[in-house]
């Protein structure tokens, strides 16, 4: 039998890299594999298929017994669908001012999700229990939309992770306040593989009643899911997912590619060389005279600052975004397909265009 005919062609060259997103990277080999391995026959649609039944006993072996796994098409589906789950809706969400779900999502926790978003300024993009409290009060203040959760990323926005002891001490100063917590982790792995600890130390050991678990930034092609870690403080996940058109017909191929990642250490081993590529890209800037390092590098992100004329040059070489234009912030993300040589040539870019 001759193999079916097609037209597709590439229309990028692969050999091009750059340290916009690690979004901007494929999927894993690995991964594509699970999904032709997936493709055959039929499955029952709306998750009632083997591959999504057998993800529910991979995600309890990373956060326990009682872990329910709901697959949706993308993070900031999780984070509205998530939220949704655990707030009135009456209900406000405390966050960093930083934190993705309040710059980076269009708005739509607010405004698809209806849930009032009470930020709060921070200065490496992690909450702690006093920064909490400038929001968590007037629950019964009926002028004020009411404090239920505490929403953390894990990484942050800016590339710093918070330890098991600062998630607990959150965990435990939100419950104490009657707010349950949820981890925004589309960085969750290399969260983990900077702590060098299982995902779950930092999760449900540490008292996170959900989470939104990232798929995409480390090696999937598409999908994640929102994980439930405390059923008792979520209801009605599922009618949630479907009204806020997240449930993906064919959902075993969004369940396979998680469970290619999490079912052995694909997911570790992606996050370790990300965030490896990363410190490496750091200290060849911290050698450049004239590149400031803004936060910690702990995750898979390098922040920067340095004049505005390098910076718009450099992008013609490199893709890569401003962080703040105005003080000339940059943020360089590396990927699980980050290569050594990648980062030393943009290096040699960047002394270049420096010298210049």
């Amino acid at each position: 039998m001759n193999p079916p005919r097609t037209d597709a062609r590439r229309h990028h060259d692969p050999n091009v890299r750059g340290f916009a997103s690690d979004n901007y990277a494929g999927a894993h080999p690995e991964v594509l594999a699970a999904l032709a391995l997936a493709n055959g026959g039929h499955q029952v649609a709306y998750g009632e298929d083997a591959y999504t039944d057998n993800l529910q006993q991979v995600i309890r072996s990373h956060f326990g017994p009682t872990a329910e796994a709901f697959p949706v098409f993308n993070g900031t589906g999780a984070n509205v669908v998530a939220l949704q789950a655990v707030t009135d809706r009456w209900g406000a969400v405390i966050c960093a001012e930083s934190a993705h779900i309040n710059v980076d999502e269009g708005g739509a926790p607010e405004r698809v999700g209806g849930i009032k978003l009470l930020t709060v300024p921070t200065p490496d993009g992690k909450l702690t229990p006093e920064l909490i409290d400038r929001q968590a009060y007037g629950w019964e203040d009926e002028h004020r939309a009411m404090p239920q959760v505490v929403s953390i990323a894990q990484a942050t926005e800016l590339g710093t992770v918070y330890t098991p002891d600062e998630m607990r001490a959150l965990c435990e100063h939100a419950h104490a306040h009657g707010m349950k917590v949820h981890v925004d982790g589309s960085r969750l792995a290399n969260a983990a593989a900077a702590l060098d600890v299982p995902m779950r130390t930092f999760t449900n050991a540490a008292g996170v009643d959900l989470l939104s678990l990232g798929g995409t930034k480390n090696g999937a092609l598409f999908g994640e899911a929102v994980v439930v870690l405390n059923r008792d403080a979520v209801s009605h996940m599922k009618h949630l997912r479907k009204l806020s058109m997240q449930l993906a017909s064919k959902m075993r191929f969004v369940s396979v590619q998680l469970e290619a990642l999490l079912a052995r250490d694909l997911w570790l081993r992606n996050a370790r060389h990300a965030n490896e590529m990363a410190q490496r890209l750091a200290e060849g800037v911290r050698a450049v005279h004239g590149v400031e390092i803004l936060h910690p590098v702990q995750a898979n992100a390098v922040f920067a600052r340095l004049p505005h004329a390098v910076t718009e040059r450099l992008q013609k070489r490199f893709r890569f975004y401003f962080w703040d234009e105005v003080a000339g912030d940059v943020r360089w993300m590396c990927a699980f397909d980050t290569t050594e040589d990648d980062v030393d040539t943009f290096l040699a870019a960047l002394k270049e265009e420096m010298a210049r």
